[in-house]
């Protein structure tokens, strides 16, 4: 048997096998569907460590690309991980690939105008949305009129979405990169320090400190 936290690659004539930790908790996606939607202190929580984590991955230039409910994790302690790499990229200026998931893709991959780590800057403010709302803000059956809805820029905030949540929200979902929240000359410290954060201690949510809901 192979311990909990134990990684292991391995092979044989046809195959190459991966361990990996077993985490208990699930994605966040199951999770949002089974309660709809998310408090904001639930949605807070989980938001802080999203933002180190993109934080992080920025400093060494990587941009992640892929930020959904489904490559979100609840480990058995309740804090987040994030899975599925596949998407990440090193970027030095910019590139041009378009991958992702139609829902959270922001404006400039879609124009194939080119993109950097901003756009999981504009992604996080998809899966805020989502967390709080229980449903995109561009959700269409169509994938085509979900692109159309992106590049547009129209969405509507329901009722029970803060107005300092709303904010934040709206500089993530900033198509002009120069304004974009996480994007400019302050990069994550803008987001960090923005008023839905108030009260929040960032070494403690580094520390994993902050007790989980």
């Amino acid at each position: 048997m192979f311990d909990s936290y134990r990684h292991e690659s391995f092979k044989d004539a046809t195959h190459v096998y991966l361990t990996f930790e077993y985490v208990q908790g699930g994605e966040i996606f199951r999770l949002l569907r089974r309660e709809n939607l998310f408090p904001n202190d639930v949605a807070l929580f989980y938001i802080t460590e999203i933002v180190l984590a993109l934080e992080y991955l920025h400093k060494q230039k990587i941009a992640y690309r892929d930020l959904k409910p489904e490559n979100l994790l609840v480990a058995a302690d309740g804090h987040m991980k994030i899975t599925d790499f596949g998407f990440a990229k090193k970027i030095n200026d910019r590139t041009f690939t378009l991958c992702g998931t139609p829902e959270y893709l922001a404006p400039e991959i879609i124009m194939s105008i080119g993109h950097n780590h901003g756009v999981d800057w504009w992604a996080l403010g998809i899966l805020i949305f989502e967390m709080l709302a229980g449903y995109p803000p561009f959700y269409d059956q169509n994938p085509y009129e979900v692109y159309r809805r992106i590049t547009v820029g129209y969405f509507e905030f329901p009722a029970q979405i803060s107005i300092n949540a709303r904010k934040l929200i709206t500089g993530l979902l900033e198509p002009d990169l120069s304004k974009r929240l996480g994007c400019m000359v302050n990069a994550a410290e803008d987001v960090k320090q923005h008023i839905w954060f108030r009260g929040v201690d960032w070494v403690m949510v580094d520390a994993k400190k902050i007790q989980p809901p």
